[in-house]
């Protein structure tokens, strides 16, 4: 079998295990446990059938693999592998759907829609391995700003793991946490570059705009994707935000909806207006 064809049954064997799992356990967060860890697989199989012996696949694999390993540990260290460790946002919409509304919702979002981009977002490997040429400058400029895009992801990880912590000290010693949700440090601004496999897509994406004079090639279909399951959670958990802390409506106003710019003052008599597009604190560090 070729890499892709190796890549579709591993789609398949994981696809099958989290939807299973979810039925039986009737916990539905068995694809939030795989995300950082099947992409990771898929471009390591894809460079493994290189031999390892190709540069840009060996640059994407270790990319991804740093991306995974950050996420896998600020997921577990949140309690996300144990058992019970479900995310809060599908209990919100078990609530609001029929059971037999969120079983079809569990199959084919949940299950389906989100594995199929876990695959797609890694194919720039496989325009990679079918397209090689020799890594360049530009593969080394683009890794560079993936590393630095990793390392403000971590920065806030850890910002928002203290934060919470010190939220479970206030609590726990009878007093009320003030503020209730993290606005210091990268918290003051709209979310450091969020998703970055968008960035590994690139990095792989390179050698076949080369051969191509420019064109832009499917294999970024995934990172498209991604963006827009990345925007559509994060209008999701703003509302459910919202609706737990009213003084978020201040942090909307305040906090520049995707594009990093300074905070604004705060406004001394607030106006309603509707929903938009800006970061929630557990979307900045529960999604690649």
């Amino acid at each position: 079998m070729n890499a892709f064809q190796v890549c579709l049954w591993v789609f398949a064997g994981v696809c099958a295990g989290c939807w299973l799992l979810s039925v039986l356990t009737r916990e539905y967060s068995w694809v939030d446990r795989i995300w950082s860890v099947v992409p990771v697989a898929y471009v390591g199989i894809f460079a493994g059938h290189a031999g390892f012996s190709d540069a840009r696949l060996n640059l994407l694999f270790a990319l991804v693999f740093l991306w995974g390993a950050r996420l896998t540990f600020n997921y577990g260290r949140k309690g996300g592998y144990a058992r019970g460790g479900e995310d809060y946002r599908w209990a919100v919409l078990r609530a609001r759907m029929a059971p037999w509304q969120f079983q079809l919702f569990n199959l084919f979002f949940i299950t389906l829609y989100q594995n199929v981009i876990l695959l797609l977002i890694t194919l720039p490997a496989w325009t990679a391995l079918d397209h090689r040429t020799p890594l360049g400058a530009v593969d080394i400029v683009l890794a560079v700003a993936f590393v630095g895009c990793l390392f403000g992801e971590t920065l806030a990880d850890q910002q928002q793991w203290n934060f919470h912590q010190g939220k479970k000290r206030e609590t726990a010693a009878g007093r009320t946490p003030d503020p209730r949700f993290a606005q210091t440090g990268l918290f003051r601004f709209p979310p450091p570059p969020q998703l970055l496999l968008r960035t590994s897509a690139v990095v792989a994406g390179v050698p076949a705009r080369r051969l191509r004079g420019g064109a832009v090639t499917w294999t970024i279909a995934g990172a498209v994707l991604l963006t827009a399951l990345f925007i559509g959670s994060t209008i999701f958990t703003e509302s459910i935000t919202l609706g737990r802390y009213p003084e978020y409506a201040d942090y909307q106003r305040r906090v520049s909806p995707i594009v990093p710019w300074f905070p604004r003052r705060a406004a001394s008599r607030p106006r309603a207006r509707a929903s938009r597009y800006v970061r929630n604190v557990a979307v900045v560090t529960s999604m690649p």
